[in-house]
Formats: structure tokens, sequence, C-alpha cells
């Protein structure tokens, strides 16, 4: 197998397939994508949350960094200019194969790392018949060895999240509990309808996650009691607080779970995943 990347905490996944191997052919890993087309949500944060959460649980997770940035590949301790194969390659059909480039990180997670050349991709992607399909005909192979496979969008609607959304069976709001908030998910929902319609029927939303939760402020309340009436569907529970211990999990590389694993936070994630394993 090829190595993704020499740096950060991700390490080569020496006898990894063969493992994978033993496993029973019938698993098939739920894909969930966490989008929103306004950044500053914390959807990075969310997924490798979750992802950790996830693992704790006793899951194999798979986190898919399908942003540019590379955020979710940076705040795990891989350096993006470092990643010799990354989910871009994987997409623009050069041969490479989803399984060639998935790290194993420290927190117990898999990772297909990102990189900025996949700033490049929608436009390579644009003029290839069902480019939509692209990513799920990319997981394919790798759901098998997995029970959860999370997708960090890009602060976007464009190919690649449709791509996200086209490949996943449920999905994940994060919201800031800020009224300014709701214009994008009204927009990303419209979106989610046309995908449900003529993409992909099985899409289902699973509900708006809170994010960056004051419980001191008046307005963030009111934000939150408003949410789910207005769009219609569930709000996950219990919000996310906000807390300086997010900010600090990315300069050494690893979630919340494992650098402040008694704060609210990272109790708050493993209360929602537990309340998303029904749907696994």
């Amino acid at each position: 197998m090829t190595q993704a990347t020499d740096s950060g905490n991700a390490k080569p996944r020496a006898g990894h397939d063969r493992e994978q191997d033993e496993r029973p052919a019938t698993r098939v890993g739920t894909i969930v994508a966490l989008a929103n087309q306004k950044g500053g949500v914390a959807k990075t944060t969310s997924v490798a949350s979750l992802g950790a959460a996830f693992a704790e649980l006793g899951k194999r997770v798979l986190l898919v960094d399908l942003d540019a940035q590379a955020c979710l590949t940076f705040s795990l301790g891989i350096d993006p200019d470092e990643v010799k194969l990354s989910i871009n390659e994987v997409l623009v059909g050069r041969g490479v194969s989803a399984r060639d480039v998935i790290v194993t990180c420290e927190d117990g997670f898999d990772l297909i790392p990102s990189t900025i050349e996949l700033a490049g991709a929608e436009a390579q992607l644009l003029p290839r018949p069902g480019r939509e399909y692209v990513l799920r005909s990319a997981l394919d192979p790798v759901r098998g060895d997995y029970d959860v496979i999370l997708v960090d969008c890009s602060p976007s609607l464009g190919v690649l999240t449709l791509n996200a959304l086209t490949a996943s069976q449920g999905l994940i709001i994060p919201m800031v509990c800020e009224m300014l908030s709701h214009r994008g998910v009204g927009q990303l929902l419209d979106t989610v309808a046309d995908v449900q319609s003529i993409l992909n029927p099985e899409l289902e939303v699973y509900g708006i996650l809170p994010t960056l939760f004051d419980g001191r402020s008046n307005h963030t309340r009111a934000v939150l009691a408003d949410v789910g009436e207005r769009y219609g569907m569930p709000v996950l529970s219990p919000p996310i607080p906000k807390t300086v211990r997010f900010a600090e999990a990315p300069a050494v590389g690893r979630s919340i779970l494992t650098t402040a694993r008694s704060s609210k936070g990272a109790q708050a994630y493993r209360d929602v995943a537990a309340s998303l394993l029904p749907r696994l």
C-alpha cells in the first residue's frame, strides 16, 4: 500500500488490509456528510470529534477531508504540504484508489487526507459524465472496511459538496446558534431536496448540530429553540458548547476527546455520537 504521508500523527496501515479481509463481507459502512456552505460553523471540529467518539464506541471509522483548505488533515497532525497522495488523486482519475491514500491517525480512526491541489478538482470534474457520482464510486471499495465514514465538506455548494451528498446516506448540518447562520441552512436544504429527487433518494438529513453554543446568551437560546421548528427537522442534542479547548486540540494534532477528555465539549460530542448509533 502506498503511504500517503511521512509526517505528523498519521501512520501507514501495515497489515491493515489483511485484517480487513478477515472481516465479514457483509459490512457496509454508513457514509455521513457534514456540510454547511457557511464557514466557521465547526464542521471540521465536528468531523474529528465525532470520529473520535465513534472510535471510542468501538466503531471502525474513516474520515474524508473533502476541502482544499485541508483543515481536517492539518488538525489531525498531518502537514498537507508533505502529503504525497490525497483525495485529489483519487477523484481526478489518476489510477489511485481510496485505499492507496488512507492513513491511520492516533485517535483511533483512519483518514483520507486533502491538499490544496483539490481546489482544481471541480474544474476537472465538470466536463465528466456522472461527475456527481465520482466520490461514491471511489468510496465503494472501502465501505466494507468501516462502520461509519464521515465526510468533511468544503464551505460551498459546488461539485465536491454535491459528490458528498450523492455518496452519503446521512447529512449533519453544523450550525452556529446565531440568527445569521439560518440564511445558509435554507439554501443548503434546497440543494439537498434536489439531490434527494435526482441523484440520491437514500439521503436523509439526520439533523442540525448546534455548535459554539453559549447557554448564557438569550439570543443563542432563542435561536436554538427556533431552529428545529423553522426547518422542520431534528436538532441533535446536546448542543456543542463554545470552549477554547476546541482551538487547543489541533495544535497537537489530536481531537478534543484526547486533549480534554473530561471537558463539556468532548462529552457533548460523545453524547451526539451515541444518539446517532441507531442510524449506522
